[in-house]
């Protein structure tokens, strides 16, 4: 196995999830100061979705063109490029247009580095080396909201430094290969309804989890402030919950590779349908602190095993196919998600982020119960 170039490409999906964390929660804080209600920092939060299912359509085909670590080069500079123009363009309308090209781009780096990852990886270390991914992708995004509370919010400096992030992570790609072949395809809707239909509950998973993604790093900091905690508290809380996202994935990746993959997916998916519906009564109560964690533990643990049962099941340009029919159910879910929370909360209730999950949540372990769920191959 090829251990640098696992821990290079490592880096630099880090650097994106670190860019992120710290720009996304910037972006929803400046649109509350500016008076923006929930949905409004919803759809902004959506935006990235549409840019998702494009970047998912384009990816197979752009690198057969390029190259996979070459093209993973292109988009981070071009990604640096989209988050500085956040900063000095401050306007919503130009703001959507932009987190639509974010979408497009980052969305490439995302199917290409997991697709490289899972290339790498022997079988019996699967679990650990792709928990290890989600991992220190968790601990990347928790280190984004630490460094813009630490910063502040008042001034740019959070978009100024993922620019500095993505301009410089490319160079830890040179020379890398193992890169899984691509075919000069597109990846249809079709197939990915067929990918659904071998394995939905890996298919609600991932949907799910981009749900929760968005909207914890994007509508969470503004609920926690509806709720009546400063702001400074509000991204802290979204870093708890990124915290446990973070610590606990390596333990399930371990656990992944000496038990049964579908009892250890199921007992995620109960963890999180019980966390989101004790949120709301726990919130005012020292225990939200260790409530938090498990409610980004169990819903990061549902995002790795998936990734753990797709790389036991394809391989070179399938496994990119794979990846990209990820990217577009994370499209899904990112789209679905914040709008449907940010309408919620604004009209309906004040909780509907966690109410969302819990149903989300609640439909994932009636699906799970299916025998026919995770696909033909067993998940052991």
């Amino acid at each position: 196995m090829r251990w640098g170039t696992y821990f290079a490409v490592l880096a630099a999906v880090l650097s994106v999830g670190l860019a992120l964390g710290v720009s996304m929660p910037l972006v929803s804080l400046r649109l509350e100061s500016w008076g923006y209600g929930s949905f409004a920092i919803g759809v902004m939060a959506a935006m990235p979705a549409l840019g998702v299912l494009l970047g998912a359509k384009v990816s197979s085909r752009l690198a057969a063109h390029f190259g996979t670590p070459a093209l993973m080069r292109l988009c981070l500079w071009a990604g640096a490029l989209s988050i500085g123009l956040l900063g000095l363009l401050p306007s919503y309308p130009v703001w959507l247009v932009l987190r639509l090209l974010i979408g497009v781009i980052l969305t490439i780096v995302f199917i290409l580095g997991e697709s490289w990852i899972n290339q790498l990886v022997v079988e019996q270390w699967r679990g650990r080396l792709v928990a290890l991914y989600g991992s220190s992708y968790a601990l990347s995004q928790l280190a984004g909201p630490l460094l813009l509370g630490a910063v502040g919010a008042d001034d740019d400096l959070g978009f100024w430094i993922g620019v500095g992030l993505l301009v410089t992570s490319p160079v830890l790609l040179l020379g890398r290969g193992g890169a899984p072949a691509s075919d000069a395809c597109s990846v249809t809707l079709s197939e990915l309804a067929g990918f659904c239909r071998r394995l939905p509950v890996i298919a609600w998973a991932i949907a799910l989890f981009a749900a929760f993604e968005a909207m914890i790093l994007t509508l969470l900091p503004v609920y926690c402030l509806q709720q009546g905690f400063s702001e400074q508290t509000a991204l802290y809380m979204v870093g708890t919950v990124v915290v446990g996202d973070a610590l606990l994935q390596l333990p399930i990746g371990a656990l992944a590779d000496r038990m049964s993959r579908r009892t250890l997916f199921f007992g995620c998916a109960i963890t999180l349908l019980l966390s989101s519906l004790a949120i709301p009564l726990l919130l005012h109560t020292l225990l939200i602190w260790p409530l938090w964690v498990l409610f980004g533990a169990s819903a990061g643990g549902l995002f790795t095993l998936s990734l753990v049962l797709i790389g036991e099941r394809f391989r070179d340009d399938a496994l990119v196919r794979a990846n990209a029919h990820v990217a577009q159910l994370w499209g899904v879910g990112c789209l679905i998600g914040p709008l449907a929370a940010g309408a919620g909360s604004q009209w309906v209730n004040g909780h509907a982020l966690l109410w969302f999950m819990a149903a989300g949540a609640l439909g994932l372990v009636l699906l799970a119960r299916r025998r026919d769920a995770f696909g033909v191959v067993a998940a052991t």
